[in-house]
C-alpha cells in the first residue's frame, strides 16, 4: 500500500522592531520576508552540527565564529538609519542572499583578466598567505556599504582608498598601475557587478515579482554609487551598458594566469567538509563567467548551457539553501534591518 504524503505550505514570516528605550524609528513599509526553504531541503544533521558549520562559514565570511565582529555593531549603531541603499530595494535582495559566495569566485576570476589589476593584486595583496582574510575585507566593504548608514558607508569607502593610494608600481613589462586610477576601478566595478547579477539570476530568487522585469537594470544603477564613492567614473547604469563596457575591454585583457585561476577555485585550508561544499561554489563560478572572459579563465561561462550544466546549477542551488537553513540571515542584513526599523533587534547585540 502507498502512502502519499502532502506537503504542509510553508508560513511566512514577519518581524516587528523590538519596543524599548533604545529601540530604532518606527519601522517603514516593507515586503514580508520570503518563507523559509522547504524542508526537503534541510540537511539532517544535528543541532550541534549545525551549529559548528554554521561558526566555521561565519569565521570564514566575517572574521568572527559568532559573525558579528565590531564591524558588524556598528552597522546596527552607528549613524542615521538612512544608508545608500533601500532596504526593501533590489541591492538589499541581491547582496542578503547566498548567490554572493559564487559571485565573489565569478568576480575576482573576471578581475584577474586584467594585467593591470593582476598586478597590483600579486604585488601587493596578502591573498597567498593569507585568503580568507582577504576574503574578510572585501566581505566588509560589501556589507557595511549595502546595509549600513550613510556615514559607515563613507567611512569604509575613505578607508579603502587609503589602501588604494598604497597600491602602485610598475610590470615587468613597464606599465605602470595604480588601484586608485578611475579607470582600473572602472573595470573592477564591472567585473564584479557583472558576477553579482549572473549570480543572483542564476542561482538566487528571482526578484522579477517584486521588482519587475527590469530589477537587473535597477541593479546595476544603483549598485554604481559604491564605485563613485571608491572614484571609478563613467559607470554603466543598466545591464546592457554593463555587458557592452565589459566588451570594450576586451583588446587590453590577458589569460588568467593557470596557478592563480587554481588558487580561487581550490584555495588552501579548506576542511574535509567544506571541500565538497566549495567544489560546488567553483563548479557554478565557471558556469557564471561572461562570455567576454570565460574563454581567458578557460571556463565554460554563461554561453553554455546544456542538460549537465543546469544540473550542476540546481546542484548549487540546494547547497545555498542547504547553508541557509543553518546560517539564517546574516548578521550584517540583521545590523542593517534593525537601524533602519525593518527587524528586531539581533539576539547578539
Amino acid at each position: 500500500m502507498r502512502v502519499r504524503l502532502r506537503r504542509c505550505p510553508t508560513r511566512r514570516r514577519t518581524f516587528t522592531p523590538a519596543r524599548s528605550p533604545r529601540a530604532p524609528p518606527p519601522p517603514v513599509p516593507t515586503k514580508p520576508a520570503p518563507p523559509p526553504a522547504a524542508a526537503g531541503h534541510a540537511p539532517a544533521l544535528p543541532p550541534a552540527r549545525w551549529s559548528r558549520s554554521g561558526a566555521t562559514f561565519r569565521a570564514r565570511v566575517a572574521g568572527d565564529p559568532t559573525g558579528a565582529p565590531p564591524w558588524v555593531h556598528d552597522v546596527a549603531t552607528v549613524g542615521d538609519r538612512d544608508g545608500w541603499f533601500d532596504p526593501a530595494g533590489v541591492v538589499w535582495a541581491v547582496h542578503g542572499g547566498l548567490p554572493t559566495l559564487v559571485g565573489g569566485l565569478v568576480a575576482l576570476l573576471g578581475q584577474a583578466a586584467h594585467p593591470l589589476a593582476l598586478a597590483g593584486v600579486q604585488g601587493h595583496s596578502t591573498y597567498r598567505t593569507d585568503p580568507w582574510g582577504r576574503l574578510v575585507g572585501t566581505a566588509r566593504w560589501l556589507a557595511v556599504c549595502t546595509f549600513g548608514s550613510e556615514q559607515m558607508a563613507e567611512r569604509e569607502c575613505a578607508r579603502v582608498r587609503g589602501m588604494h593610494r598604497r597600491v602602485r608600481g610598475t610590470t615587468a613589462d613597464g606599465r605602470a598601475y595604480s588601484a586608485g586610477d578611475p579607470q582600473l576601478l572602472r573595470w573592477v566595478h564591472l567585473a564584479f557587478t557583472d558576477a553579482f547579477l549572473a549570480a543572483h539570476r542564476d542561482l538566487g530568487q528571482d526578484l522579477t515579482p517584486r521588482f519587475g522585469p527590469h530589477w537587473p537594470d535597477a541593479y546595476v544603477r544603483e549598485w554604481a554609487r559604491s564605485a563613485e564613492a571608491l572614484g571609478a567614473n563613467d559607470l554603466p547604469t543598466s545591464a546592457g551598458e554593463l555587458a557592452e563596457a565589459l566588451a570594450e575591454y576586451a583588446p587590453v585583457l590577458e589569460p588568467v594566469p593557470a596557478e592563480l585561476r587554481r588558487f580561487l577555485l581550490t584555495p588552501p585550508g579548506l576542511t574535509r567538509a567544506e571541500t565538497p561544499f566549495y567544489a560546488g561554489l567553483s563548479t557554478a563560478a565557471d558556469l557564471l563567467l561572461s562570455p567576454v572572459l570565460a574563454p581567458l579563465a578557460r571556463a565554460p561561462g554563461r554561453g553554455v548551457r546544456g542538460p549537465r550544466q543546469r544540473l550542476q546549477l540546481a546542484s548549487t542551488r540546494t547547497q545555498l539553501r542547504v547553508l541557509r537553513s543553518i546560517t539564517g540571515p546574516e548578521p550584517w542584513e540583521q545590523a542593517g534591518r534593525y537601524r533602519t526599523g525593518t527587524g528586531p533587534r539581533p539576539t547578539w547585540l
